[in-house]
């Protein structure tokens, strides 16, 4: 993950570097046929060229981008773990840990949903 480095070295503290250092490596390892790659400021995994998950780090918290879906798939779980949430994106705040459970929900949604893509976005 050679491609994030740069993007990692950037975040600070340490603590929230090490958070999200902790969630990359845990998306390459469960999911070793993603391709990860950096663009447009962040780190992201692509599956078949086609877009899967993507992410950003401010002051308070990790953004995750699943590229859509949220409302109508995840709203409701979303809410429940205690995360907030846009159209767009969700909001891991460092203060609560990270449920993988839900990572791996949004993750194995788009890559069923986007097995036949051939756009980087949904069309």
């Amino acid at each position: 993950m050679e491609q994030f480095e740069e993007f990692i070295q950037e975040i600070e503290p340490a603590e929230h570097r090490a958070r999200m250092v902790e969630v990359l490596q845990w998306i390459h390892e469960m999911y070793p046929q993603l391709k990860p790659e950096f663009k447009w400021n962040q780190p992201m995994f692509t599956d078949h060229g086609t877009f899967i998950i993507g992410f950003s780090v401010s002051k308070a918290h990790i953004s995750v981008a699943p590229e859509g879906y949220i409302d109508e798939r995840f709203s409701a779980r979303i809410k429940d773990l205690g995360y907030t949430h846009g159209k767009k994106l969700i909001r891991i705040p460092f203060a609560k840990p990270v449920q993988y459970e839900l990572l791996q929900e949004i993750i194995d949604f788009n890559m069923k949903d986007k097995a036949d893509c051939t756009t980087f976005w949904r069309p």
